[in-house]
């Protein structure tokens, strides 16, 4: 990726303050996907009410507000969006991913390779159609490639 590239993440934030103290195992997690994040994304701002978005790259400070997902985007100019998203869509998808994921803990420790395979691939079936949902959400306010939306999961999950 061109780290010149305006259409990009720069800074990731996670504002838990209001939520229950993550988990040793969800900070890993929270650490790996923004580490991979800001590695490599596609993030572009879309105009809104006629206005033209601010060119990046940006800073994203993602919280749970009300039971809601909060994106905080803002760039050198300044605040740029904030998006609120609920999560009611995305309970459903995070009950699953978080059983195959538990299932696939367990099975690394005690079953052949086959079947971690195979739990394996219902795992990125599910985050393939977490992530579309995601898009999908955030369709009119903020494009996102593939890759960033599995990422950007990650993280809600992280928050959930």
């Amino acid at each position: 990726m061109n780290m010149k590239n305006s259409n990009r993440l720069s800074e990731i934030e996670i504002n838990d303050a209001h939520l229950p103290a993550p988990s040793d195992a969800t900070l890993q997690e929270r650490k790996i996907a923004i580490f991979e994040l800001l590695e490599f994304n596609e993030f572009t701002l879309l105009p809104r009410g006629g206005r033209e978005a601010p060119p990046g790259p940006y800073k994203l400070a993602l919280s749970v507000r009300e039971g809601r997902l909060v994106l905080d985007v803002s760039s050198d100019a300044g605040k740029a969006a904030e998006f609120h998203l609920s999560l009611s869509p995305f309970r459903e998808v995070v009950r699953d991913y978080s059983a195959i994921l538990n299932s696939y803990n367990d099975a690394v420790k005690r079953l052949p390779l086959s079947k971690i395979e195979a739990i394996d691939m219902g795992r990125r079936g599910i985050h393939n159609e977490a992530a579309r949902l995601l898009q999908e959400r955030l369709e009119g306010k903020i494009r996102i490639d593939d890759e960033t939306a599995r990422r950007m999961f990650t993280l809600i999950c992280a928050l959930m």
